[in-house]
């Protein structure tokens, strides 16, 4: 793996956005847990899709970010989600908002396959 520190991040991401209590506590009430000074959705949305390629171009990053296939179908399948939830409710809602969202809880499906291909043993 190319970028070992950057996958690292990118576990931490989904671990985040994989689990509505974490969110609650972190992203909305400021409660984060030790040794995470701030966390929040824009994180997120800059890393997967400003950041890095994972939105656009997850398989150009197989052997950097990435292992294999299955793993650039569920990041896909993941910004796909999220992109869907922006363009229906937009860009500017709340952490907060966006989780009250009818759609959230198939980001956090998603987002928990997603974590769960990434971190299983080889």
């Amino acid at each position: 793996m190319k970028y070992p520190e950057m996958r690292k991040e990118l576990i931490a991401y989904l671990s985040g956005l994989s689990n509505l209590q974490y969110q609650r506590d972190c992203w909305v009430n400021g409660n984060c847990p030790d040794g995470v000074e701030h966390d929040e959705f824009d994180y997120v949305v800059h890393f997967l899709f400003d950041d890095t390629k994972l939105s656009s171009n997850p398989k150009s990053l197989i052997g950097y970010l990435l292992k294999n296939e299955s793993e650039t179908i569920l990041i896909q399948r993941l910004c796909q989600e999220i992109e869907r939830i922006f363009e229906k409710y937009g860009t500017n809602l709340s952490d907060e908002e966006y989780m009250a969202c009818h759609e959230w809880s198939t980001v956090i499906s998603t987002a928990r396959q997603a974590h769960a291909e990434i971190t299983k043993p080889i």
